[in-house]
C-alpha cells in the first residue's frame, strides 16, 4: 500500500454507500437465537426485575410470543425452564421427567412452529434444591460421573420431545460423549449437540440465576470447581478439542463480550460452528445504561452484537434478539 497522500484511508469512509460496500462484518437476523424462560401454568407472565424487558411466560403465552419471533425471521430459540420450588430436589429427579416443563414446552413449540429451531438447556441447576449444576456429595462437591448419568436421561427426554439441539451447559467432564452415544442408541442421530465447551465461572450470570430461581438456592456458593477460570485461555482450546472429539456439532463460548479473544482463538483453531452467549449481565448493563439515558440502546446493542460476529461467532444467544431483529429490518 502506498503512503499518504496517495493512500487516504478516509476516502472510503466519506459516504454511507461506500462504508456499506466495504463493510467487513455483517450482522444478520440469521445469527440470532432468543433465550426464553418458561413457566408452569396457564396465562402466566412474570417480569425479571434484574433484566428489564425480559419475562418468564407460561407455555401458552410463549406460543403467542413466538408468532412475533417467527415473523421476524429469528431462526431458533433456547428454552430455560423455571421450576417450582416444590419440584426441586437434591437429586434433580425432575430434570429427566418426560412430561416435565421442558419437554412439554418443546412439544408445544414444535407442533405450532415446526420450522423454528428449538435448543434445550441440559443442566441440573434449575432442578436442584442446592442450585448447583450437578449432584453433590456430603461436602457439597459436585460429582461428575453421577451427574453425567442424569444429564444423559435429561437430554434423551428433550430429544424424545422433539428438540432439534440439546445444549449441555453443565461443564461436567465426558458428558458430550455420553450424550452422543445415548442419542445414537435411541435413534436420535440428527439431534445436534451444542456444547457449552468454554463456559467460564463468570460474575456476569447473576440476573439469569434470578430468572430461573437458582440464585437463592446457591446461597452464595460458587461453581469454580467445574466452570472455567476467567484467567485461562489455552484451557478453552483443550475443552473445545475434547468436546469435538466426543461428538459435539457446535461449541459455545460463554460469556460473550468479555471473552472475544476466546471466540477468535476457537474459530481460528478449529473452524467449527462457534456460538457466543451474550449473557444476562451483559444485557442488564446495556439495558440499565440505556434506561438512564447514558447510552443509545440501539446503536450500542448492534455494535456489541457485531463485535461478537467480528470475533468469529457464527451465532449469538442474546436477550436482545427480538429488538435487534426489528432494528435490522428497519436498517441498521
Amino acid at each position: 500500500m502506498s503512503a499518504y497522500p496517495r493512500t487516504r484511508m478516509r476516502r472510503l469512509r466519506a459516504d454511507a454507500f461506500s462504508r456499506r460496500l466495504v463493510r467487513e462484518t455483517r450482522l444478520s437476523v440469521d445469527q440470532l437465537i432468543l433465550p426464553l424462560f418458561v413457566l408452569e401454568g396457564d396465562d402466566r407472565r412474570e417480569a425479571v426485575a434484574s433484566m428489564p424487558g425480559v419475562e418468564r411466560r407460561s407455555i401458552d403465552l410463549t406460543l403467542r410470543h413466538l408468532e412475533e419471533i417467527v415473523g421476524l425471521g429469528i431462526p431458533a430459540v433456547a428454552l430455560f425452564p423455571v421450576i417450582p420450588p416444590e419440584q426441586k430436589s437434591e437429586d434433580a429427579r425432575e430434570a429427566a421427567n418426560p412430561v416435565g416443563l421442558a419437554p412439554r414446552a418443546v412439544r408445544a413449540i414444535k407442533e405450532h412452529f415446526p420450522e423454528l429451531g428449538v435448543i434445550t438447556d441440559v443442566a441440573l441447576d434449575p432442578y436442584t434444591s442446592h442450585g448447583q449444576d450437578g449432584l453433590i456429595d456430603g461436602g457439597g462437591y459436585v460429582l461428575n460421573d453421577e451427574t453425567v448419568e442424569v444429564l444423559v436421561r435429561q437430554a434423551l427426554s428433550h430429544a424424545d420431545a422433539g428438540a432439534d439441539v440439546v445444549a449441555p451447559s453443565d461443564m461436567m467432564d465426558g458428558r458430550i460423549g455420553a450424550i452422543r452415544d445415548a442419542l445414537e442408541a435411541h435413534e436420535h442421530p440428527n439431534v445436534r449437540i451444542l456444547s457449552y465447551a468454554a463456559k467460564y465461572a463468570s460474575s456476569f450470570y447473576g440476573p439469569f440465576r434470578d430468572a430461573v430461581g437458582s440464585a437463592s438456592a446457591l446461597k452464595g456458593a460458587g461453581k469454580q470447581t467445574y466452570q472455567m477460570d476467567p484467567a485461562n485461555s489455552d484451557e478453552a482450546l483443550h475443552e473445545v478439542a475434547l468436546d469435538l472429539d466426543e461428538g459435539a456439532d457446535m461449541v459455545m463460548i460463554k460469556p460473550g463480550l468479555p471473552y472475544l479473544d476466546i471466540i477468535r482463538r476457537v474459530r481460528d483453531e478449529f473452524g467449527v460452528p462457534t456460538l457466543a452467549y451474550q449473557v444476562s449481565g451483559e444485557y442488564a448493563m446495556l439495558k440499565a445504561a440505556a434506561q438512564n439515558g447514558w447510552l443509545d440502546e440501539r446503536a450500542c446493542v448492534l455494535e456489541a452484537l457485531t463485535s461478537l460476529v467480528r470475533a468469529g461467532a457464527h451465532g449469538i444467544l442474546t436477550y436482545h434478539a427480538e429488538a435487534a431483529a426489528r432494528w435490522l429490518q428497519e436498517g441498521a
